[in-house]
């Protein structure tokens, strides 16, 4: 599945459908430079679609096999770009349920959800619950960027171009806003042993939530769910909560399209 960022390029996604009978349908949103099949974002949605609920998860802009640069992105862009994806889904026929987001993918799935077609459910997995907790990723180089309009970074073992209007951009967003004012079930997963994202991210996420709200501790469990078990685990988790918040079975499921991918 391939379809246009707001800002233009195409993005490319893979849809994980379900097995057996349909639960519902649900949206990854994947952490700052991740993109669709780093662990988390894979195993996570595949889990889910062995447990009935069909995935799409995709690669911003830059990042994987989308399109377009990373440097012309920005966590305004993310927002939109998950709100656009929901949109799709909601034409094909399979509307968003349920939006997952990790890491910084889970600040933007909040931010989004008041605005994505159809959500009726959130579950974020150690999410920070200010975007610009990722500046400390960059924090090397945003002097030269601020001063110079963008500059090189090395990471994850490639080189990004961070731009000035990226850093604005993620310093201007008020998360707190969003979360005081989400009006839908939310599940904060975090683990008390992430070292890149502080549990106590976790607390100040679920503290400011309206009610349905819940909180699991991902005992044992990286940052990046890559231990064996860890994100299927989560995606268990998931599968149960979201239950009573999901459509349930539909009929007439779609059979894989370009782009999509059946269980494996």
């Amino acid at each position: 599945m391939r379809f246009q960022s707001v800002v233009g390029p195409e993005l490319a996604g893979t849809i994980d459908l379900p097995d057996g009978e349909i639960r519902g349908w649900g949206l990854f949103v994947h952490g700052f430079t991740l993109g669709k099949d780093s662990p988390a974002a894979a195993r996570v949605s595949k889990q889910l679609a062995r447990e009935g609920i069909g995935m799409l998860r995709y690669d911003n802009l830059g990042i994987g096999d989308s399109d377009g640069d990373w440097g012309d992105g920005s966590f305004t862009v993310k927002v939109q770009d998950t709100v656009r994806a929901a949109a799709l889904m909601a034409e094909r026929g399979t509307p968003v349920d349920l939006l997952v987001g990790h890491s910084w993918g889970g600040a933007a799935a909040i931010a989004a959800a008041a605005e994505a077609t159809g959500v009726r459910a959130v579950a974020t997995i150690g999410a920070p619950a200010d975007p610009s907790h990722v500046e400390r990723q960059y924090d090397a180089v945003v002097d030269r960027v601020l001063g110079e309009g963008e500059h090189e970074w090395f990471v994850g073992g490639r080189t990004l171009v961070l731009k000035r209007a990226f850093v604005e951009d993620v310093r201007r967003a008020h998360l707190r806003d969003r979360i005081a004012e989400l009006d839908m079930p939310l599940l904060v997963l975090h683990s008390p042993t992430d070292n890149t994202v502080d549990i106590d991210n976790a607390g100040e996420i679920f503290s400011q939530a309206r009610h349905p709200r819940s909180f699991v501790s991902l005992e044992g469990a990286d940052h990046l769910l890559t231990a064996r078990g860890q994100a299927q685990r989560a995606a268990h988790i998931i599968s149960a909560w979201a239950d009573q918040y999901i459509n349930g079975a539909r009929s007439g499921g779609k059979t894989s399209q370009a782009g999509e991918s059946p269980q494996g």
